[in-house]
């Protein structure tokens, strides 16, 4: 078998999944992944990323294969996240942390964490890094925990539930707290019926027709908030503010350009004196990772 090549767009220099997917290797490592790899029209090796079964195979191969995770499962109606994006953040994040002298032993909020545990594992796997993830599903936390004791890392990640479905950071930190950062990949939908028909764009991109296949997971909490990415946002930013001393980087991801510019003039009235927009590229996709913080630049040096 040959390497696949498949478009990678400009991920991150650090990404090992930038020249694509070696299936050879992938299913010696995970042999669950084999039923799904073909040859197709073109004499490629590859498989239908419409299928979600195939898409949890192959994430959970690169998360055997280059991450040194042993056990990854949770049910089939949770997010499955995709590998390549996800530790491009993670990769992103390491070069603001790099920027600021603090990368070496930080420690990172992940705010939803969801019961895949996806950052913290990859996060703690490349740079070693510790982790609070927090979730407002209590079932969420129960299955990231079991993924985080199969693999022997829960002295390196930690869980809390946040009780209040309506706060991120109260409850969780407090005047003590001292974070490197935050990641966190909001919920992009208004409504279930927002996100049902961005999976129908979706599947049709990849050419299927929205009945054909079921590419489409994830909860309410996942998927969408009241008032979409947008109104998430800005409950983030603002109680960011009531914590100005107890993370140096506040990070999210942001799917919409708009939102990203929206929040800018916010957080300047919020008091933050330093804000990074920095862009991802993965395939045909674009989105950024907006950061700030509210530390004075001497702050900033005795962290």
């Amino acid at each position: 078998m040959k390497p696949t090549k498949k478009n990678s767009g400009k991920l991150h220099v650090n990404n090992k999944h930038k020249e694509g997917y070696n299936f050879k290797d992938l299913c010696e490592v995970y042999p669950d992944l084999k039923p799904f790899v073909f040859i197709n029209e073109y004499g490629t090796e590859t498989l239908d990323f419409s299928n979600p079964k195939a898409v949890k195979a192959i994430n959970t191969a690169l998360l055997f294969k280059y991450y040194n995770i042993t056990f990854w499962d949770f049910p089939d109606d949770n997010l499955c996240p995709p590998i390549p994006g996800r530790v491009d953040y993670i990769h992103y994040l390491a070069d603001l942390l790099e920027a600021s002298k603090i990368c070496k032993d930080a420690s990172i909020i992940d705010v939803g964490v969801g019961a895949n545990c996806i950052y913290p594992l990859l996060g703690n796997s490349v740079y070693g890094w510790n982790f609070l993830g927090t979730d407002i599903d209590k079932k969420s936390i129960d299955r990231a925990e079991k993924i985080i004791k199969k693999n022997k890392l829960s002295n390196a990640i930690k869980l809390v539930q946040q009780k209040d479905a309506s706060q991120i950071f109260k409850g969780i930190l407090n005047e003590n707290a001292k974070f490197s950062a935050t990641i966190c990949n909001p919920p992009f939908y208004k409504s279930q019926e927002d996100a049902m028909q961005a999976n129908a764009r979706k599947l049709e991109g990849l050419g299927k027709q929205s009945d054909e296949a079921r590419n489409f997971s994830g909860k309410q909490q996942e998927l969408w908030y009241k008032g979409g990415e947008k109104a998430f946002l800005h409950t983030f930013l603002y109680e960011s503010s009531m914590f100005k001393t107890q993370c140096f980087w506040y990070t999210t991801l942001v799917s919409k350009k708009e939102n990203a510019e929206s929040m800018l003039p916010s957080l300047k009235k919020l008091g933050a004196t330093e804000i990074k927009t920095i862009p991802m590229h993965q395939g045909n996709k674009v989105t950024r990772i907006v950061s700030w913080t509210f530390l004075t630049k001497e702050e900033q040096l005795n962290w």
